[in-house]
């Protein structure tokens, strides 16, 4: 009888996690874990790291269980870190596994080989590990799968010696965690009281509420207290339907715009919100006086870095459905809607806004749409309401080259075509995604919005009274021939009366078509991330 090996167990363990799906770029250090590859998985490459753990991060969110993801070694990790500090702060459950030089060479500083295996990617994974033993490298495994899923969800690390994959082990058995927990009783009574009483309350929508799937509770809190509903600074999802008479709108990442927002409320509740989240400096209070926070989020580290009010460590869903269940229907009046922005005009050049009104027009509601424009984004939330839980992902962290390969994993998730915005600069930190995109037959329909740089950094200079800003100008690139270089259909728009027709096509592609990408030449910058913010 052939002995279970290291590589025996782990793929039994992959298979029973529903991690068939492996994504990575593999290398010399790894080879071992690819003897006998079984035929029931999928190997997804990425040309680079960032884009195997993006398109890992975008299949995760469309699966919702943990993505498995094979790196190389110190080197291959380092070229990932940019998308594994994302998936930190997005909270993407991932399993990353980095080939380690062998056992016997370890101590001798080997080619390839990583000093300090299991500090490199900190802080931004849970937990990273290289385990003691060969015979432990299953449990381990199962153990990292555990903890990714466990909220608040996140990657996982653990190294592998190369020498492990050949060696026995015993297999793991499959085990089930339920990790939903609720807040104290008592706690949530006296949040119920506190809105029973107050006059005008609003709810914040973070990520952990697209995170935890509680769009439904949420909406059934908002309307049972009548309250103004705001999504949170920089959000890499949606969380609450946008055009529900209810929502508000975006609240700004700076100081003094965020309380000026919520000063006319009372009473807040933000819902797995980081809510002051900031990204430029003004020295602004975190809440104007008479305001009064309270937090429910499953993260204890947010509960206590948060500046102000009162946290209540809790996953959503049980939560808000008792904290619900503790209120009336208030004597109150709704806030009023928020104002629909006036039509684009089509006329000569293409405009970031005219694009956005013809998206919404042409868009299915029940479509995900990512993004990675930051120049557009403000004109993106104005003018395409997201009315889907999941419906919407973006980088709520910041590290440019999420969106394409996000979009990939998360087409892959469930074959149904996706729309991913991106801008020309965020495109090229990981336009090779095109490629996988290209030879997966993912159905994505690319939207390349080309302002002809980082338009974003532009426009901070400006509010900041640096200008001109060097090294912002991106010109020459060619993006629809690079993409059809990767295998990707393209084609170039540069006048609005060609629009309409080149969307439609570009949208209308069926969901076994593969993938898409439509190069759209804009100008103007109404609507960039930072200029309505100014003053």
């Amino acid at each position: 009888m052939t002995a279970t090996t290291v590589r025996d167990a782990v793929v039994r363990l992959l298979r029973d996690t529903g991690m068939t799906t492996v994504f990575g770029n593999p290398g010399s250090t790894e080879l071992r874990m690819f003897r006998d590859w079984p035929e029931d998985f999928t190997y997804v490459l990425g040309l680079q790291e960032s884009v195997a753990v993006g398109m890992a991060a975008g299949h995760a969110l469309g699966t919702r269980r943990a993505a498995f993801v094979g790196l190389h070694s110190a080197g291959s990790v380092g070229h990932a870190l940019g998308a594994v500090f994302n998936a930190f702060r997005d909270r993407v459950p991932l399993v990353i596994v980095a080939g380690q030089q062998a056992r016997s060479l370890i101590q001798l500083r080997p080619f390839l080989g990583a000093d300090e295996p299991a500090v490199f990617p900190r802080p931004y994974v849970k937990c990273a590990r290289q385990p003691e033993r060969a015979a432990d490298v299953p449990a381990v495994l199962a153990e990292a799968y555990r903890i990714a899923m466990t909220h608040p969800r996140g990657p996982v690390f653990v190294s592998v010696p190369e020498d492990d994959w050949d060696r026995p082990a015993e297999p793991v058995a499959p085990r089930t965690v339920h990790s939903a927990f609720t807040a104290d009783p008592e706690a949530l009574a006296a949040l119920a009281e506190r809105l029973a009483g107050c006059a005008r309350p609003a709810l914040v929508v973070g990520p952990g509420v697209d995170d935890e799937d509680a769009l439904e509770q949420v909406r059934a809190l908002a309307e049972r207290i009548r309250a103004g509903v705001w999504i949170s600074p920089l959000s890499g999802r949606s969380g609450f339907p946008e055009s529900h008479p209810l929502f508000q709108g975006f609240l700004s990442p700076v100081a003094r715009r965020l309380a000026a927002r919520l000063a006319p409320y009372d009473v807040v509740v933000a819902l797995g919100a980081p809510v002051f989240t900031y990204h430029v400096a003004d020295d602004g209070p975190p809440l104007a006086p008479g305001t009064e926070l309270f937090h429910l989020d499953c993260d204890p580290g947010q509960a206590a870095w948060l500046p102000t009010g009162t946290s209540l460590v809790t996953t959503l869903r049980p939560a808000l459905a008792r904290l619900t269940g503790l209120l009336r229907e208030p004597d109150r009046a709704p806030p009023p809607p928020r104002p629909a922005p006036a039509p684009a005009r089509a006329e000569g050049h293409i405009t970031p806004e005219l694009f956005f009104d013809l998206l919404r027009a042409r868009l299915p509601h029940d479509r995900v749409l990512v993004e990675e424009a930051p120049s557009h984004r403000d004109t993106l939330h104005a003018r395409v309401p997201i009315e889907l839980s999941g419906g919407f992902l973006t980088t709520g962290s910041g590290a440019l080259g999420w969106g394409l390969p996000l979009a990939v994993g998360r087409a892959l998730a469930d074959r149904r075509r996706l729309v991913c915005v991106v801008g020309d600069g965020s495109a090229l930190y990981s336009v090779q995604a095109l490629w996988s995109a290209a030879r997966h037959r993912a159905p994505v329909t690319y939207v390349l919005l080309d302002n002809g740089g980082y338009a974003a950094v532009r426009a901070l200079g400006r509010r900041i009274g640096v200008a001109p800003v060097p090294g912002t100008d991106i010109t020459g690139i060619d993006f629809a021939a690079l993409a059809e270089s990767f295998g990707c259909p393209a084609a170039r728009v540069e006048h609005a009366k060609e629009l309409p027709t080149a969307l439609e096509q570009a949208l209308g592609r069926g969901d076994d078509a593969g993938p898409f990408l439509l190069h759209l030449r804009v100008t103007g910058s109404a609507g960039t991330l930072y200029e309505p913010w100014a003053g």
